[in-house]
């Protein structure tokens, strides 16, 4: 079963979506991946929503650009946590996206990153699920512990050789 439902409504949001599959990866986490549209297959999409509990889903993580009501109507169907990537878009650059995301009304809450942020959305998933899980908390404090590692490194290498002549 898996524990994250990663959702798009096309095939295009695919590579920023595969970022959060990716992170889910890295920590150990179970997911599906679905492209469904909710404009253009509404019985679909509603029997996906209404059965994700039942599939043992504990978080979506669902990506829509444009009007971007994928996330949102995940949000009212779905009782546990919605995750929403507003994609980029050639129109508004994905602002049109973030705030039909962002906006929603009151009773209807969907956590929004960046746009285009797949990586954050996955880690979002990661850390809503280790609020029951040790094992994956301990998990989420050696990512942050590596990052940290891994900026304090640069920082040497910056030292070392001159910020003129630094090269990552």
């Amino acid at each position: 079963m898996a524990t994250v439902s990663i959702v798009m409504g096309s095939d295009s949001d695919m590579p920023v979506m595969a970022k959060a599959a990716d992170v889910l990866e890295e920590f150990g986490i179970s997911y599906e991946m679905r492209i469904i549209s909710a404009h253009r297959e509404p019985d679909d999409f509603f029997e996906y929503a209404k059965t994700a509990e039942d599939r043992g889903v504990k978080v979506i993580i669902a990506g829509a650009g444009m009007a971007a009501h994928l996330p949102g109507m995940c949000a009212a169907i779905f009782p546990m946590p919605v995750i929403g990537i507003p994609m980029h878009t050639t129109s508004l650059g994905g602002r049109d996206s973030l705030y039909s995301i962002v906006q929603m009304p009151s009773g209807i809450p969907v956590a929004t990153v960046a746009i285009n942020g797949g990586q954050n959305a996955g880690l979002l998933a990661v850390k809503m699920l280790s609020i029951s899980d040790s094992e994956l908390l301990n998990k989420l404090k050696d990512y942050a512990e590596n990052m940290k590692k891994g900026v304090q490194k640069k920082d040497a290498n910056l030292q070392e050789s001159g910020y003129k002549n630094y090269t990552k």
